[in-house]
This record gives C-alpha cells, sequence and structure tokens, in this order.
C-alpha cells in the first residue's frame, strides 16, 4: 500500500453573524457558547476549505493509482489537534480563556452549489485575516492582523454573498438549511484532543470518476444540537492546525491505494496461489498498455495448460501487469514452465506477444515442515537510488532499491524476505510517521519502495525496515537518513 497526500489549496474560518476574516490564522478556532451581545444568544464559527488535487488526479491519470487490480482506495482527511501533544492541556481553558471542549460531534460536509436552480459552485477567497479582533492600541494605530474581508460569514468574494450566511442555517428556517446539506462524515470526540480523520472515500472517488463535479470546497462545524445551544456562561473551543502553520502537522487528504508487487517468477511454488508480472518501460520510463494483455501458461514442451489459457491480467500501477495464476498440482518438480502475454496495444499500435519463464519448485520450498524449528535470521541492508544524508529536492520521485543480506556478511544476499518499510520526521524525541508500515516490493531482481517528494513537506525524513522471521519482528532502526528540500 501506498500513500499519497493532498494538501489545502485554501482555508478559513467564519464566525457567525460576523464579517471577520481569518484566513491566514494558523489555527482553526472552533467555538461554540456564550457571546457577549442580547442580539444573538449564542455564537459558534466553522471551518471551510479546499483541497489542491492535482497531483493525485495526475497519478491517476498516468495509471500510477489505478482500481485494475483492486477498488480499495481510501481517502481520510487528516488535521491534528493542537492539544494533542499534552494530556495536561485537559479540562484546561485556551489561551483566549475559552474552555476546552470536550463529548462533542464534529461534522463534514460540502459547500452547496448556490442557488438551487442554477446549481453553481460558490467560489470564495481565503482572505488574508489573522485575528478574530481588531487589537489595535491607539487611534492612529491599524491592526494588519485583523481584516473583515471576504470571506467570511456573509461574503465569498468582494461582489459575491453566499447563498445563506454561514452557507447554511441550522435551524432549517433559511433559503438553504441544515437538513439540505450533503454530509460527508461525522466525527466523535470524547476527549477533545482527538485529531480529524474524516473518512472522504466515496466523496473523493466521485470526483475522480467523474460522476461528482463544480465542487467549491468542504467545511466542518459543531452538529446544530451543539451550534444551538443558548444560555451558557462559557465559551467552548477546540483548535486545529491549518495549513498556515509553521510546524509540521499541515492538515492534508490522505490517499492509500494498493500498488504492492509481489512477484513469485523467482519462488513459484506448488499448491500454492502465484503471481506474475509483466513491466512495460520505454527509454527507461514506465508506459500504460492500452488494455490490460491476456496471459496463457505453457508446459515444458511449449503447450497450453487446460485452465490456464485466456487469463485476464490487470494493471497493478503505472507499466505494470499482474496475473494471479491457480495453484498447480500434479507435476513433477523441479520442472520450466512459461507464460505468454498477448493482445497487447500501445497507442493503438499492436505489440508483439511476449512469452517469459519460470520454474515450478516444490511446495517445501516455501513451507518448511518438519521436526526442526527455523532460527530466526538477522539482515543487513544496503540501498540504491538514494544516499545517505542526501538532500532532495521537491520535485524527485525516487525509486530506492533495498538490499537484504545476510548480517554481518558483504555478500550473501537473501531472497523471497518478508520486509517492510516506514517512514517518518523527528519532533524532539517524537516520531511523527509520514508513511506507516509498507511492505517493500518484490520483483524478480529486487525489493524496492518508491518515495513521491511532491506531496511531501520539506523536512528530515528517516526510514526504518522490520523483517519478519521464524515468528520473530526485527525493526532496524534509522537505516537511511535524507533531507526534503524547496525549489527555488
Amino acid at each position: 500500500m501506498s500513500i499519497n497526500k493532498s494538501y489545502f489549496s485554501k482555508n478559513n474560518t467564519i464566525t457567525s453573524n460576523s464579517f471577520v476574516n481569518t484566513g491566514r490564522n494558523p489555527v482553526t478556532e472552533l467555538f461554540f457558547g456564550r457571546v457577549s451581545t442580547s442580539q444573538y444568544p449564542n455564537g459558534y464559527s466553522r471551518f471551510i476549505f479546499d483541497l489542491d488535487m492535482d497531483l493525485l488526479m495526475f497519478k491517476v491519470y498516468d495509471g500510477t493509482i489505478t482500481t485494475g487490480c483492486t477498488d480499495n482506495i481510501t481517502h481520510t482527511l487528516n488535521m491534528t489537534n493542537t492539544s494533542t501533544f499534552d494530556l495536561d492541556l485537559l479540562n484546561t481553558r485556551t489561551s483566549q480563556l475559552r474552555l476546552r471542549s470536550t463529548s462533542f460531534d464534529l461534522i463534514l460536509f460540502r459547500i452547496p452549489n448556490t442557488n438551487i436552480q442554477s446549481y453553481l459552485p460558490q467560489v470564495w477567497d481565503e482572505g488574508v485575516g489573522y485575528d478574530f479582533a481588531d487589537l489595535k492600541y491607539t487611534i492612529s494605530e491599524s491592526d494588519k492582523n485583523y481584516s473583515v474581508r471576504p470571506s467570511n460569514w456573509f461574503e465569498t468574494t468582494t461582489i459575491g454573498v453566499w447563498t445563506e450566511p454561514g452557507i447554511y442555517n441550522n435551524k432549517n428556517n433559511g433559503v438553504f438549511n441544515y437538513n439540505d446539506l450533503t454530509i460527508v462524515d461525522t466525527q466523535h470526540f470524547e476527549f477533545g484532543n482527538e485529531n480529524v480523520n474524516f473518512d472522504m472515500t466515496n466523496e473523493i472517488n466521485s470526483i475522480l470518476d467523474g460522476s461528482l463535479t463544480n465542487v467549491s470546497g468542504w467545511g466542518i462545524a459543531y452538529k446544530p444540537q451543539v451550534e444551538n445551544l443558548t444560555g451558557l456562561t462559557d465559551t467552548y473551543e477546540v483548535q486545529f492546525f491549518t495549513r498556515h502553520t509553521q510546524t509540521f502537522y499541515e492538515p492534508y487528504l490522505e490517499t492509500t491505494y494498493d500498488d504492492l508487487i509481489q512477484d513469485d517468477r523467482n519462488n513459484f511454488s506448488m499448491n500454492k496461489v502465484n503471481k506474475l508480472y509483466l513491466y512495460l518501460f520505454d527509454e527507461g520510463r514506465p508506459v500504460n498498455l492500452d488494455t490490460p494483455p491476456t496471459v496463457d501458461i505453457m508446459n515444458y514442451d511449449d503447450e497450453p495448460i487446460a485452465g490456464l489459457t485466456g487469463l485476464t491480467s490487470c494493471q497493478r500501477t503505472k507499466g505494470v501487469y499482474e496475473v494471479t495464476i491457480p495453484p498447480f498440482a500434479g507435476y513433477s518438480t523441479v520442472c520450466s514452465f512459461s507464460d505468454k502475454w498477448y493482445n497487447m496495444k500501445l497507442n493503438n499500435t499492436p505489440i508483439p506477444e511476449v512469452t517469459n519463464e519460470f520454474v515450478l519448485y516444490p511446495f517445501s520450498s516455501s513451507v518448511q515442515i518438519g521436526t526442526n524449528s527455523v532460527e530466526p535470521e538477522l539482515y543487513g541492508f544496503d540501498f540504491y537510488g538514494l544516499k545517505q544524508d542526501e538532500k532532495i529536492l521537491s520535485t524527485d520521485v525516487r525509486r530506492v532499491g533495498v538490499i537484504i543480506k545476510q548480517a554481518y556478511t558483504t555478500n550473501k544476499l537473501l531472497p523471497n524476505v518478508d520486509a517492510s518499510y516506514r517512514v517518518y520526521v523527528k519532533e524532539g524525541q517524537t516520531e511523527v510517521q509520514v508513511q506507516d508500515w509498507t511492505k517493500l516490493n518484490r520483483t524478480p531482481n529486487d525489493y524496492y519502495f518508491v518515495f513521491d517528494t511532491r506531496d511531501k513537506i520539506p523536512n528530515e525524513y528517516f526510514v526504518d525496515i522490520k523483517v519478519e522471521s521464524s515468528g520473530e519482528i526485527n525493526t532496524y532502526k534509522r537505516q537511511i537518513k535524507f533531507q526534503v528540500v524547496n525549489v527555488k
């Protein structure tokens, strides 16, 4: 499984019945409760944002992300709570003297299109504000951090307004009501220090396949039952980092997709399901066929095997096609077979069939059965495609090869190892996860993973390797360290 991160293109926090703009604040303050005016007995705020999905759409377009072999693509919105790092902050007040919220639900909603008849998107601007209050101390002094320029509760742009102030009416008596909203997901916060983890899978997949169009962003708010509470003597608040944070905790949409390659060509075993792959390159660059090839499995006399002809392959990732072979049974081992790939076109030009070979090994070559236990191995690693302490531009895509060998040796390479990697950055003594444990891709000639810097925040990154052997799991810390730097 691999991930892609899509960051916010704009965001803003709008406050009920106020023209104030806080679009450039590094923190969004979602509050509800007491306000100081008698006209409005309660107040609340809502957070709105839009996503830059250009890189995600490009990866789908070029086949890096594909549903050919699996439809297991998920999208999760992640925002870091500012109080998640310190449990001592629970049941305290913020710097604005607001109580920290507990036991509440937040909704993720789609910003509706303007007027019901035209279904046009409500285009809005982020704004240049920072503070909720004008903090100038003399009459002649100006507070550049305070702004009432759009967007805000009433306005989308200088010449545009929301169809309904605040985007929707939480009492269901306005032009556009809460009951008319598309609620993408709801999340419960028990303690109030939890991070945002909204499931946007159906929403984003609908955008990617073209069935959902004209989306101008999304919003996060308390449920109407919370916003409409009156008679409170305090204001309650939860805070999350926005796209303007100066920390590593910039909010993002995490797309998880299955591009794992586990090629069995070098260890094709009897009585088990095996997978074979076809790799296509044009002058070293992976390329996609017009449609996935068809596959026939041939015996050692080059004759098609009954039940193993006309197999349908699928596209695993860009330039890589996978076919799943049902278990072989009743054959003598060790013996040779071949796999023929055909019905191939590239840019509508037919490509000759391709025939590869593989060797069928006994079941015991992959599964050990006997009276003796197997001692766990110790491993050593070498890398290529990425140097130790290298500075990588934030436009690079690196294919990082991993050479797995027996520890304390220089040349005893080990095939068919169950190995995974993870990527993280360090904040003091804390390891902040960037990529969770993910299996290394296995091809007939190497192990590797792909590191795409285009969706990574400039920082220093670390890679751990984990290997499972004989029931033992060993983690090899900080096998490689590198930096992602901005392009100037």
